[in-house]
């Protein structure tokens, strides 16, 4: 069936598994799409201390329909709360109806199955759900809600095309339904939309409307987590991604605002002005508000249709600070997932972001509030995780364990929350980098942790200013010894310089000190001269480019040479004649020149035009062979094959010797 509807035997015509959560003490309960079919089952894994068991209940094979999603790549949120799984995802075989339900339970249970009401399309329309939890309101547990978050398509402002809006959902735990209307049909549910902007001029605002990911920040108080969204722009002229953080204040401050009124599809959702029916609609049945109303089958007929006509919540929900945390623009990459770490530090504690990207990199972002007020957003680390461009669909982290865990359609990886080892040997260095996982001990940038009796840890996150932290700075400037580098290139040719600092906030500055002289002159940049994201690159060298380079990093008012480049030019008429003597040698070296040369032409081609690409060089080279062969005919292709499978043993004599020896093989 999958096959015949045109789907992809490897990719999704299989049983991709979807939802995995643990059931009780022995048993997960699991579902997979099972090929556009999907199925759920419980699955026994044992209890801790036990041995390992994994036994699929067969017995226990059921639908999985509006529980799990028919297409693996569909976005949706599961959680399992006491028993009861709670589940937004689309339910067709298409993926455009989507329903947020509860389902399992046990059978003595009066809650079992419920949905959103899906004949209404002001409810939820093309959802696409990112995250799901359960939050308590107050101390009593019959007033804990389900949140959810999810993205859908719908008409707020009364056009006739369908935009896509960002919402918070929510539903209480002890809704089993009503009586007459909403029969096993959501009473609570609710929802308000999630703003994520940046105030422009004039009042007009960059709207970042696509949800991508949630992540809860737990606190000490388990009824206010602070809660991070992750969100992507629409439009396919402006692109972006941005960080926004919500209090959860502000969220139920929405829920318990106005409610939206729309008179019809083609109507602008307005303030509800009317009379509100008592219980408020969306309240929980519990002592809290009314001890006489049990369940929801007890809520009056006029607040079960006054929910079903007014879902939504006439004021949004604006992020802290009234625009984002973070954001990235004009870039080729957009953020897919989000995970944060609270770390304590000498001077305070931080929310350290971890941002996956859609093209296989991980940012490693912390949050720096001044004395002002003012939010500073420090990126610590820009982290290529996979070789390929491979989009990071999932994203764990363990702050116990200290490590982050990354998915994607490549593999899994795992990776440590620090490496303080890659910023440098020195106290300063060290200091700069104003991470907040690690600090100078005395002898290196190591693991800083606060409750360590150790010593000397010196480390400045809010200001990363050297001189107040480091007794030896002024020393260390003295005694700056400096990587050195010789660096030969050929005059009208392409060259570039590498420098690549170890501190992300640094601003690099390029000087020239030419021989014989010993002022240092600031790289005047043109088109010719172009300051790249890791060096410098010099189009057409000419012989006054030649001297030594000094690459620096300037970072507040801290400046320290990263990497000295003694740039050599060899003139043009030079390599003429070099190349012109060596035609004239006979023997093989006549063979191997003319290749050679060819070869360094092309080389300096692909370096110095931005049109000539490697796939232009590798079809250049394979065009060059297949004449090259043909004219040298049998003789020469038999001549070729020898010397191929002489090279060959060499290489494989070379390979045992060296296996054989002290060495490894490569």
């Amino acid at each position: 069936m999958c096959k015949l509807a045109g789907k992809n035997s490897h990719t999704e015509c299989a049983n991709f598994i979807r939802v995995l959560h643990h059931y009780n003490k022995t048993h997960v309960y699991a579902c997979g799409t099972g090929a556009f079919h999907p199925v759920c089952g419980f699955v026994q894994v044992g209890s801790r201390g036990e041995e390992s068991i994994i036994r699929l209940h067969a017995e226990s094979l059921e639908s999985g329909r509006l529980k799990c999603p028919f297409d693996p790549k569909q976005p949706f949120a599961s959680v399992l709360i006491d028993e009861f799984l709670y589940a937004g995802t689309a339910f067709d075989f298409l993926g455009k109806d989507s329903a947020f339900t509860r389902s399992l339970g046990s059978q003595q249970q009066q809650q079992h199955y419920i949905k959103t009401d899906v004949s209404e399309h002001n409810w939820i329309n093309e959802a696409k759900f990112i995250e799901a939890y359960s939050i308590p309101d107050t101390y009593n547990p019959d007033d804990d809600k389900i949140y959810f978050f999810f993205r859908e398509a719908s008409k707020d402002d009364g056009t006739t095309d369908k935009t896509v809006y960002s919402r918070v959902g929510r539903v209480c735990k002890n809704d089993i339904g009503g009586l007459r209307s909403l029969t096993q049909k959501w009473t609570t549910f609710l929802k308000a939309r999630l703003i994520c902007s940046i105030p422009g001029p004039d009042g007009v605002d960059t709207h970042f409307d696509e949800l991508q990911d949630i992540f809860l920040l737990s606190t000490k108080d388990e009824r206010n987590p602070i809660v991070y969204g992750l969100f992507t722009t629409t439009s396919s002229i402006f692109k972006g991604s941005a960080v926004c953080v919500y209090n959860m204040a502000d969220i139920r401050a929405a829920f318990n605002g106005p409610y939206a009124h729309k008179e019809g599809p083609n109507h602008r959702w307005i303030e509800y002005e009317g009379k509100i029916p008592y219980p408020r609609p969306g309240t929980c049945p519990s002592r809290t508000y009314d001890p006489l109303i049990k369940t929801t089958k007890d809520f009056p007929d006029d607040v079960i249709t006054f929910i079903k006509y007014h879902p939504m919540m006439y004021k949004p929900v604006y992020p802290m600070g009234g625009e984002p945390v973070f954001a990235r623009t004009n870039v080729d990459y957009k953020f897919t997932q989000i995970v944060v770490d609270r770390v304590g530090a000498e001077d305070g504690q931080y929310n350290v972001m971890f941002l996956g990207t859609d093209v296989g990199t991980v940012l490693k972002v912390v949050s720096v509030t001044k004395e002002n007020l003012v939010t500073e957003e420090v990126v610590l680390e820009e982290l290529q995780v996979f070789a390929a461009p491979s989009p990071i669909f999932k994203m764990e982290i363990s702050s116990k364990q200290q490590q982050l865990y990354i998915g994607s359609r490549d593999g899994l990886v795992q990776l440590s929350l620090h490496r303080c080892n890659i910023y440098g040997k020195v106290c300063a260095e060290c200091c700069l980098a104003r991470d907040p996982y690690c600090a100078w001990d005395g002898y290196s940038c190591s693991r800083y942790i606060p409750a360590s009796k150790r010593r000397a840890r010196r480390q400045d996150i809010k200001y990363g200013d050297p001189e107040s932290q480091c007794w030896d700075f002024e020393e260390n400037l003295k005694n700056e010894q400096s990587e050195e580098k010789l660096l030969f290139a050929v005059e009208y040719n392409s060259t570039f310089l590498e420098c690549i600092p170890k501190s992300q906030q640094a601003n690099i500055r390029w000087f020239l000190q030419k021989a014989g002289t010993d002022h240092q002159e600031e790289v005047k940049l043109d088109d010719r001269v172009i300051k790249v994201e890791l060096g410098l690159l010099i189009r057409t060298l000419q012989k006054k480019d030649a001297g030594m380079y000094y690459c620096k990093a300037q970072d507040h008012t801290f400046t320290h040479t990263i990497i000295k480049i003694n740039l050599k030019v060899i003139e043009n008429e030079q390599m003429e004649n070099t190349q012109s003597k060596t035609e004239d040698e006979e023997g093989r070296h006549r063979d191997v020149t003319p290749e050679f040369r060819y070869r360094y032409k092309d080389y300096l081609q692909l370096v110095s035009s931005p049109s000539f690409t490697l796939d232009d060089y590798c079809e250049q080279m394979w065009h060059r062979e297949k004449r090259r062969q043909k004219n040298k005919g049998s003789a020469g292709k038999w001549k070729h094959m020898q010397e191929m499978k002489k090279s060959r043993n060499r290489r494989h004599h070379s390979q045992y010797s060296t296996k054989n020896g002290e060495g490894t093989e490569t």
